[in-house]
């Protein structure tokens, strides 16, 4: 079954269902040949767990599977775990829908896959969902119910109001000197800085932070043939327009849009992609593959 398949909102907005996604996308990323840069290999040893779907087959045990006719994996003492820290913006813009989907809720998906990767990794990962009315925190922890609590907290995520314009909420969420990786999920609308100004200062001397920018493909153009009056999702703001003739200015504006995002994002130190809500979502595990090497 393809993932795809079960892209729909009674599906993403279920515990169940948002794990069962997670499931097919990161298996079907390993089945496709991609090879994972699994903790452990080559360490010194610590215990035997169950094998589970998915594990790499050159780490069962066969001794123990003789002995007790179950399959085992050798564990070895984790050295090169890191922290993975989703942020997701969780202002009402991210209301927008492509299809039947809303960008919230195809957040969903991507940090609910990035996550059950982590945890293949042996990474400790946690979930902060940023709004106007406040943060939503689920701090780091690496056990076999996090993963739940972790996808239970994802679902509760609603996008409401705008982006904060005060204060600093990525100071709740910073712990210790471990080496983490931020990963921040955002369409990057905002009235002034406050987004661009919150990604400056998650970017340490320690830590590596990457911007996934979600576009939805009905956003790059305005593909309206009359006047139709378009409405901000955050300020209510309203402005008439005729599709037609906006249509080239509107595209211009967007691209440039889109290459200031880029640049503000690599002026920071921070790994910038354009992720859009038709791409495959295996670009984004392999993003995070690449990306998590540099913190070894």
């Amino acid at each position: 079954m393809s993932y795809r398949e079960l892209l729909k909102p009674e599906v993403l907005d279920t515990l169940k269902g948002l794990e069962l996604v997670a499931r097919i996308v990161v298996e079907g990323y390993f089945v496709g040949g991609n090879r994972s840069r699994r903790v452990g290999v080559g360490q010194e040893f610590s215990q035997y767990r169950a094998y589970e779907p998915g594990d790499d087959l050159r780490q069962l045990d066969w001794k123990m599977y003789a002995r007790s006719e179950r399959y085992y994996i050798r564990q070895s003492e984790v050295e090169t775990n890191i922290t993975v820290k989703f942020v997701v913006d969780a202002s009402a813009s991210m209301n927008h829908a492509y299809g039947n989907l809303t960008k919230l809720q195809f957040a969903r998906v991507l940090v609910a896959s990035l996550a059950y990767l982590a945890q293949r990794q042996g990474d400790s990962f946690g979930l902060f969902g940023v709004q106007e009315s406040g943060l939503s925190a689920l701090h780091a922890r690496l056990d076999k119910q996090h993963y739940a609590r972790f996808l239970h907290h994802l679902v509760q995520l609603s996008a409401e109001g705008s982006w904060p314009r005060q204060g600093h909420p990525e100071a709740r969420f910073r712990r210790g000197d471990e080496k983490e990786m931020i990963i921040f999920l955002t369409d990057l609308y905002a009235q002034q800085n406050e987004l661009t100004d919150f990604m400056g200062r998650l970017k340490t001397a320690r830590n590596e932070v990457l911007l996934l920018h979600l576009t939805a493909p009905n956003e790059e153009t305005i593909d309206y043939g009359g006047v139709v009056t378009l409405e901000d999702m955050e300020t209510g703001r309203r402005v008439q327009v005729h599709g037609k003739e906006a249509r080239a200015a509107y595209e211009q504006r967007w691209e440039a849009f889109v290459e200031d995002c880029k640049r503000t994002a690599l002026e920071q130190g921070i790994d910038y992609h354009a992720f859009g809500m038709d791409d495959n979502l295996e670009e984004a595990l392999t993003f995070f593959l690449n990306r998590r090497k540099y913190l070894m």
